[in-house]
């Protein structure tokens, strides 16, 4: 008889530990990985906002200037606000960390190569 199947037999407990152990790891890793995405949305979101907020103030920077003339703040107003959108839509357009579930994935290798290993041997 296989020595997994003996195993399963002989202490189910020890597979729904392990399996119970899997989902934990999961967990942890998916709430790793789930705050940096809320962090790249909440970035996205400030970066439309400001993106918007900045084509306001551009028009209305443009019409001031065509009836009043230049003045620096007709560019300063509209442009902390384009600079916000940009460094926010930075932050929402970076990847996530290649390091997301690799724990998990170490994990699975090894169980894989200890199976193959007891294969091997019955």
């Amino acid at each position: 008889m296989h020595p997994i199947l003996s195993v399963l037999i002989r202490r189910p407990e020890l597979v729904s530990d392990h399996l119970s152990s899997y989902a934990g790891l999961i967990r942890e890793e998916a709430a790793q990985v789930g705050a940096e995405v809320a962090k790249r949305a909440v970035a996205g979101a400030i970066a439309a906002v400001c993106g918007l907020v900045f084509l306001v103030l551009a028009g209305v920077a443009a019409m001031l200037w065509a009836l009043t003339g230049f003045h620096w703040m007709l560019v300063i107003a509209p442009g902390v606000f384009l600079v916000v959108a940009a460094i926010a839509g930075m932050q929402a357009m970076r990847k996530l960390p290649q390091a997301a579930f690799r724990e998990t994935r170490s994990q699975l290798s090894a169980d894989a190569q200890t199976l193959q290993a007891l294969g091997a041997r019955s």
